[in-house]
């Protein structure tokens, strides 16, 4: 399998070659970036480009690794117990299935996205280890071994919230995404905005790229809300002139609510602002 850009997403060089030696290796692809780089999109992508179901595991705090096995509803069947409900004798009725689980069950590959494994508990990545190296598992309430019928292709996503354990990464193919340089961030924009006049993205890419190198910024502005910033741009007559005159002294672009995301990035930028207009006296 040879994993390439497509219509409506850019892959470097390097994340192409990240994804097919991941797949090669028969090993979870683990993917860190800053927020808004496209890791979760990655898989998205992906299981477009094979033309196969994507499986998604949204990780929270609370998240256990059992429940992407499966989760048995003792609660449930008690109760029902109590109040003669058939089938009550059948265990199975009563256990549902995880992402894991749908996975291995599937009748021809899919992708699985473990999203922001990094949210959970430590030992979370640790506890999936059997499986994700074996592909396979046991169910205890039944009896039975469940084993993927085809091997799926995992995407496990990380914003670095938290180090991961040695032993869970040793079973990884690992891939840091840069952030995109300017040619790299045109591409991604003629993507979603085929149309954008030149000048608009020019004027947009320099605001964004100059915020980003700000000392001291708390949030830097991402990928995806430069795109979400150009989609007000485009359809904000007012603003898109506000950008083209833009004052250096004056704190923050137009609609910068998109790019900016607290207030003490805006006080931070109000503060270089004011020294700005000093200086300029």
């Amino acid at each position: 399998m040879a994993f390439d850009s497509t219509a409506t997403y850019v892959a470097t060089d390097s994340l192409k070659q990240a994804v097919d030696a991941a797949v090669t290796l028969a090993r979870p692809l683990l993917i860190k970036g800053e927020p808004g780089t496209g890791k979760t999109r990655l898989a998205e992508e992906l299981a477009a480009s094979l033309d196969t179901r994507l499986l998604t595991w949204h990780i929270k705090s609370s998240t256990k690794a059992t429940q992407g096995l499966y989760e048995y509803d003792a609660v449930s069947r008690l109760r029902d117990s109590q109040i003669g409900v058939e089938g009550v004798e059948h265990v199975g009725n009563y256990i549902k299935p995880g992402k894991l689980w749908e996975a291995f069950s599937a009748d021809k590959r899919v992708v699985l996205l473990i999203d922001e494994i990094d949210k959970a508990d430590i030992e979370f990545p640790n506890d999936l280890l059997q499986e994700l190296d074996r592909m396979t598992f046991y169910v205890h309430e039944t009896g039975e071994t469940i084993s993927a019928r085809h091997r799926p292709i995992i995407v496990i996503t990380s914003n670095n919230e938290k180090e991961l354990p040695d032993a869970f990464l040793r079973r990884c193919f690992f891939h840091y995404i840069e952030f995109p340089d300017r040619d790299t961030m045109q591409a991604i924009l003629d993507v979603h905005y085929p149309e954008l006049a030149p000048e608009l993205a020019s004027e947009a890419l320099q605001v964004f790229f100059d915020l980003r190198e700000v000392p001291g910024l708390k949030k830097k502005p991402s990928t995806s809300e430069l795109v979400d910033w150009l989609k007000l741009l485009m359809a904000d007559d007012l603003a898109r002139e506000a950008l083209y005159q833009r004052d250096p002294g004056k704190a923050l672009p137009p609609l910068a609510g998109a790019l900016i995301k607290n207030e003490q990035d805006t006080q931070l930028l109000q503060r270089l602002a004011f020294m700005v207009r000093r200086r300029g006296r």
